[in-house]
């Protein structure tokens, strides 16, 4: 075990980094990674969506992704294969993101900023940007 995992490690609030994977319309901060504590299976941060905003389609690759949401009303797009899908949610809500799905996430609020706390099970924030939410 190295000298990194051997310990615990404190990230404090507002010590975040947008140093991870982007899409437009939202910005990520990664809090616990590998590249932040040496994290070898799963990465944790927040994402934050101005009102009035989506994000722009995108997948997480083979991560599973679990999101907590903080503020704002947020709602989660994805296509179930035949249909668009669209999953209003609210604080204290938990979302499952299984891997390769493509979505968006949209804050229809004019005035309040959506915040979510996001898990994945890898050590990085894979992000893949497409161009549309189906083909």
């Amino acid at each position: 075990m190295s000298e990194s995992q051997a310990k615990l490690h404190r990230i404090p609030a507002g010590s975040t980094t947008s140093e991870t994977a982007q899409t437009s319309g939202m910005q990520r901060f990664a809090a616990i990674s590998g590249a932040t504590v040496g994290a070898q299976t799963i990465w944790m941060g927040e994402a934050h969506t101005p009102p009035n905003t989506n994000s722009g389609p995108h997948h997480h690759g083979h991560s599973e992704t679990g999101i907590y949401v903080v503020s704002g009303d947020p709602v989660f797009v994805y296509h179930d294969g035949e249909q668009e899908v669209r999953l209003e949610t609210h604080p204290g809500d938990y979302v499952f993101v299984p891997p390769f799905v493509p979505h968006i996430e949209t804050n229809p609020s004019p005035d309040v900023e959506a915040v979510l706390v996001v898990a994945r099970s890898t050590q990085e924030a894979i992000v893949v940007n497409l161009e549309a939410l189906a083909t």
